[in-house]
């Protein structure tokens, strides 16, 4: 097991800020449920011998284990000076739009950080001169400590918040899938319909076969409760 974290502080520390803020969100490419986006302040003054050692083996979250990630999430969280997360639903992704929704609570996390942070560091994105000033950096999580540690937050709290959602809508696969699209969870869409937190704004193969279907429901056959009908709306 690389000791990944130990570089990603390094390119942190090469700023020679004291405060350095990361974010990065989790679920941009879901079919369903939120997209989750955070923030994470590191005080470089603190962290420091034992207090630096839970990040140890820090990376981007899409390359490590899930019960790593949890692991890394716990230790994010004691060594961070802040941590902040925005949840965006499925319905405001519809109305405003991914991109613009995600780029939104990236500044207001940002805002919620400085002061104290003196360097923002964003996984990719300019944000514009409306957010504090920060620096954009292509595959960011996998160079700096701050939002490798923000993409932990937001995978750990998004894959959670998706568990519960399986509780409340057990027939979709939520816990296995997380809301992105598989081959299984494409059939249950076509088969039940979508879900109330699944985003009808994709174009997404299941949605052209349900439009596809559509006139065959109109004898009023099928169930039109939210998550069961064909085409039912949000």
């Amino acid at each position: 097991m690389h000791r990944t974290g130990q570089r990603l502080l390094k390119f942190d520390r090469r700023l020679g800020a004291r405060f350095v803020a990361g974010t990065d969100e989790a679920g941009r490419g879901s079919l369903a449920g939120p997209l989750v986006v955070a923030g994470v302040l590191l005080d470089y003054a603190c962290l420091r011998e034992h207090r630096v050692r839970p990040l140890t083996y820090l990376n981007d979250s899409k390359q490590v284990p899930s019960d790593q990630r949890d692991e890394l999430y716990r230790g994010v969280v004691g060594c961070a000076e802040r941590v902040v997360v925005r949840v965006v639903s499925a319905d405001e992704i519809d109305r405003r739009g991914l991109h613009r929704s995600n780029l939104d609570a990236m500044r207001a996390i940002l805002h919620t950080l400085t002061p104290p942070a003196e360097a923002c560091l964003v996984d990719g994105f300019r944000l514009g001169a409306s957010a504090p000033e920060h620096t954009a950096i292509v595959d960011g999580d996998t160079k700096s400590a701050a939002i490798a540690a923000a993409s932990i937050v937001a995978k750990v709290t998004r894959d959670r918040l998706m568990r519960r959602m399986d509780a409340l809508y057990p027939q979709y696969g939520f816990a296995s899938h997380v809301g992105y699209i598989t081959p299984s969870h494409t059939r249950i869409v076509i088969e039940r319909g979508p879900s109330p937190i699944h985003r009808r704004s994709w174009r997404a193969r299941c949605y052209a076969e349900l439009e596809r279907l559509a006139p065959l429901a109109t004898d009023g056959s099928r169930p039109s409760e939210p998550g069961s009908a064909v085409g039912s709306p949000r």
